[in-house]
């Protein structure tokens, strides 16, 4: 490293650790040489008031230590996932894990503080600690042991479900947030009623929806799940039915999309739960438990929202709706739709919807290759109703089970898993991203008036 700003910087470079493979001495070291660089980043300013310099400085000290991290991850990474997890004994989430890892191993990964000072930030203004958080959870998710415990962890029904099952269970209904949850004789109904964004996704939204999904594998009297939109108030909108509009870009500008409470959350959460089901320990023959799920498309399914069709059983879409994933656009990964896509339409359209931005009209005939039935919007009641009745035979749940098992084999789950945790990290910094964002926020005033969706 090539220290621009000033030469008191270069007695902390000059300790850069060698690790030696003893996990105390390396943790030590760690320690010490991330205490040194975070007291020369304090003693910068804030992000916006630093010069070139200054900027240039507090880049190459935190790309430093990330490369430092990495080193001391790749050495130690089951190591640690242990000392955390009581020797495999303790299944924790990620934000528990993350922050468990801070506290252990201090330099490891941010803290609670560090994090917490970061919120209050814009995107554009932070630092990238999550990127740090990114390097954690990709070297925990490569490594054999640590990497499949983890992905077993998240599939537990989350506290929130299960403190309202039982509320679920007596009367059938649930008002999360922004779902609505309802069960109607053996099929629960999931809304998605954050209608003031186009029920377009932030941190809100993943946890609404994670319990929802758990409460309804969790009830015995459900069969079958339905994910739909709930109806507007925008006025280009009034009325009508809306899928998901994808990732709040607004809530990304202002620094309000979380790593790992949406990004990490989501596709290791309540995403995988729709394909593997929720964890239960006593159950028998499998501890798994399953459900088929229906999607009902009404208007587009947009970024996030076109993901969840990957993820489900039936796709039922109203002609006059349409699917798109604005990655390019955006400049982030679309989380499974890199795999998952790729598996149901070939390369050449995945390509063009991922990369080129095509956009996938109801009425196009490789539409057929994601949904399954294009119906006419007055008989989208009727379509999702009797889709669901097919799909509640028992021999579903085994079959199902089988099928996603040959799609999308656990270990090749987690080696993508493990680079997405790392490459979506570094997007969400990246400059591009920055500069889409900022210039989203500039003109969301006006979108919010028209009601065109990000």
């Amino acid at each position: 490293m090539t220290v621009r700003t000033q030469d008191a910087a270069q007695p902390w470079h000059t300790h850069t650790p060698l690790f030696t493979g003893s996990l105390l001495a390396d943790a030590g070291a760690l320690m010490a040489y991330t205490t040194g660089a975070e007291k020369l980043l304090a003693d910068l300013p804030v992000k916006p008031e630093r010069s070139p310099d200054q900027q240039q400085l507090a880049q190459e000290v935190t790309g430093e230590q990330r490369r430092v991290r990495s080193a001391f991850l790749r050495l130690h990474a089951e190591r640690v996932y242990e000392e955390l997890t009581g020797g495999l004994c303790e299944q924790r989430g990620l934000s528990e894990l993350v922050f468990a890892a801070a506290e252990a191993f201090p330099g490891l990964t941010p803290t609670e503080s560090q994090m917490a000072a970061e919120r209050e930030l814009a995107q554009a203004d932070k630092d990238g600690r999550e990127i740090d958080q990114g390097i954690f959870f990709h070297e925990l998710l490569r490594a054999p042991q640590a990497g499949p415990h983890l992905l077993e962890a998240m599939l537990r029904p989350t506290a929130r479900a299960r403190s309202l099952a039982g509320e679920f269970a007596r009367t059938g209904t649930l008002e999360l947030g922004t779902v609505r949850l309802e069960r109607t004789g053996r099929t629960a109904h999931l809304t998605l009623c954050n209608g003031r964004f186009l029920n377009a996704e932030d941190n809100r939204l993943v946890d609404d929806l994670e319990t929802a999904v758990d409460l309804a594998l969790l009830d015995e009297q459900v069969r079958v799940g339905v994910l739909r939109g709930g109806k507007m108030t925008h006025p280009r909108y009034q009325g009508r039915r809306v899928f998901c509009a994808g990732i709040n870009l607004v809530d990304l500008h202002q620094g309000r999309i979380s790593y790992v409470d949406f990004l990490l959350r989501r596709e290791l959460g309540y995403i995988r739960k729709l394909i593997r089901g929720a964890r239960v320990d006593d159950g028998w023959p499998r501890p798994l438990v399953e459900k088929p799920w229906v999607a009902a498309v009404d208007t587009f399914a947009i970024g996030g929202g076109m993901q969840l069709l990957f993820a489900v059983d039936h796709v039922v879409a109203a002609a006059d709706s349409y699917l798109s994933l604005p990655a390019a656009q955006e400049g982030i990964v679309p989380g499974m739709a890199n795999l998952r896509l790729t598996s149901l339409a070939g390369a050449r359209l995945s390509r063009q919807v991922i990369l080129s931005g095509r956009k996938l009209w109801a009425h196009e005939p490789e539409t057929g290759l994601i949904c399954d039935e294009i119906v006419d919007p007055n008989m989208m009641d009727a379509a999702v109703e009797a889709a669901a009745t097919r799909l509640a035979s028992p021999a579903v749940v085994a079959n199902r089970h089988m099928i996603n098992l040959a799609e999308e084999p656990p270990e090749h789950f987690r080696a993508y898993a493990a680079e997405f945790a790392m490459e979506q990290a570094l997007r969400l910094y990246s400059p591009d991203v920055i500069d889409k964002v900022s210039r989203f926020s500039a003109g969301a005033s006006v979108a919010r008036r028209t009601g065109e969706p990000s």
